[in-house]
């Protein structure tokens, strides 16, 4: 083992809380402050040209031009730039990103959102057709996701409910905010916890850092399905929720939901399963014979779940859905001010006003696929998932992380599969790096399910492992990148780094 590996790997076992302090000793002298920030600049100045391809191809605007373009210049320029970005996720090359992108399905959205352009559900008493629909888009989904089973036999203020969201995000801070405000009002707790595995969704960290919410992690078993053991020791007085993915992002594994969401039923706390991603994939897939586990309100310690319409629901560009066990749970959700002089005001969710035509283009894209579509659909996905499974599994350098239906995360004991990720990137795909462990990952979506897209894929991944075996000491551009997030243990500088790339999106 080299002298860096293994300084590396000893500063893993050091305590968070040292390696902190370390981090900012050493950021403040000034040599090795310098030092950093020349490494830093140098990889980003090797991003940049990349991030920014239209530089010199058209021309940019960091001031209103004196005198406006013409409507039709415009939609020429936007028409170049459309044509170059969609080859790539047409064909099937992206991981997850487009999920249905069929041109006759995008016209349609496009004619649906023509029609509603104008839309604002915050004026519902002006535009009742948006309330019509987002009421009957949260209905449809609660109903997939078992409501009628959740419902018998109960009163109609304890049926699923629910509002819809910009995306799975907001869905899920919504969620959160929900919990610690009932958590207050009902149990008196001000210093709210939520326990979620190691790979649950960045998104509750953001809620747990707007809110005020001290996040708990747990480790998942080898199987990377969340820790049941582990999580029952996290729980303490403060616990206003426990969380669960179907599946999670990273593994594509659907955590044990049963067992946690019985846990938390048990000790009268909130459980959320998080089915942004598999909301919509999950139910048909039961349906097709698949094996899947519990994970919706069937299970009576569910008491809140995220799906997202613009994922597996085919809708455009942002909506998901957020759904509650009971109108009591909602409630808490909703922002209301009555001393305002502009009147009284009320809103279901962070936005005040909210585009109408993506409501209506979720609504218009469940009642156009319905039942039989998603089923289709769904099975498309599922075969050609397993395909590649199959695929990957035959291949000796490579082995598939758990047992995944449509997210397939893949690694290497031989090869640097940063890589091996990078030369598929040479080939035209785009994938997911991972890390703890490093892992590579493609969500399979319709773009997948094309004729001749999986055999491609397959022969492009065995031409990327073959190169990467026989040019082990060839250096990249991202790899770097994906290598120095898998095994810096100054968290820090990662942090800084993911800034000042932000920093570089926004560049003219």
């Amino acid at each position: 083992m080299k002298l860096p590996e293994l300084g590396t790997q000893l500063l893993n076992h050091v305590p968070p809380r040292l390696l902190s302090a370390a981090e900012r000793y050493l950021k403040n002298v000034p040599l090795l402050r310098d030092r950093l920030a020349k490494e830093t600049d140098s990889m980003l100045a090797d991003l940049e040209h990349g991030l920014k391809p239209y530089r010199g191809q058209f021309p940019s605007f960091d001031t209103l031009p004196a005198q406006g373009l013409s409507h039709e210049e415009v939609l020429n320029k936007m028409g170049v730039m459309e044509a170059k970005e969609h080859e790539r996720w047409k064909e099937g090359f992206v991981s997850g990103a487009v999920y249905h992108g069929d041109s006759e399905h995008i016209d349609f959205l496009n004619r649906v959102y023509a029609l509603n352009s104008q839309s604002n559900p915050l004026h519902s008493d002006l535009f009742p057709s948006a309330t019509k629909f987002e009421a009957e888009v949260v209905a449809m989904t609660a109903s997939m996701l078992g409501a009628a089973e959740a419902n018998a036999g109960r009163a109609p203020e304890e049926h699923i409910c629910g509002s819809l969201s910009s995306g799975g995000t907001e869905s899920i801070m919504l969620a959160m905010k929900t919990y610690r405000d009932w958590a207050r009002a009902t149990k008196g707790i001000t210093r709210p916890e939520m326990v979620a595995p190691t790979r649950a969704h960045p998104a509750f960290d953001k809620a747990a850092h707007y809110f005020g919410i001290k996040m708990v992690r747990v480790p998942v078993g080898p199987d990377y399905r969340a820790d049941v053991k582990a999580t029952r020791k996290a729980l303490t007085r403060n616990t206003i929720v426990v969380i669960g993915s179907a599946p999670s992002f990273p593994h594509g594994v659907i955590d044990p939901i049963e067992e946690l969401s019985e846990l938390a039923r048990k000790r009268g706390i909130g459980f959320h399963t998080d089915a942004c991603l598999g909301g919509f994939v999950l139910p048909w897939a039961r349906k097709l014979g698949y094996p899947v586990p519990p994970f919706d309100f069937r299970l009576p310690g569910v008491t809140s779940m995220s799906a997202d319409t613009h994922k597996f629901g085919y809708a455009a560009k942002g909506t998901s859905v957020v759904l509650y066990r009971g109108t009591e749970l909602r409630s808490h959700q909703y922002f209301t001010a009555t001393e305002w002089p502009g009147g009284i005001y009320f809103s279901p969710t962070f936005s005040g006003s909210r585009p109408g035509a993506l409501i209506a283009a979720a609504w218009a894209t469940l009642v156009s696929t319905g039942e039989q579509g998603y089923l289709d659909a769904t099975r498309r996905i599922l075969e050609a998932a397993d395909a590649i499974k199959r695929g990957i599994r035959d291949m000796p350098d490579l082995h598939v992380l758990g047992d995944p239906l449509f997210v397939i995360a893949f690694g290497s004991p031989t090869l640097d599969i940063y890589k091996v990720m990078e030369r598929l990137g040479a080939h035209g795909w785009n994938l997911n790096g991972l890390h703890k462990p490093p892992a590579v990952h493609l969500c399979v979506t319709l773009r997948h399910a094309q004729p001749g897209v999986v055999d491609r894929f397959l022969a492009d991944l065995r031409a990327a492992v073959e190169h990467v075996r026989a040019n082990p000491g060839e250096k990249g551009t991202m790899a770097p990148v994906y290598g120095m997030a898998a095994t810096v243990p100054f968290r820090g500088l990662l942090s800084d780094l993911l800034k000042k790339y932000m920093d570089l999106l926004y560049k003219v």
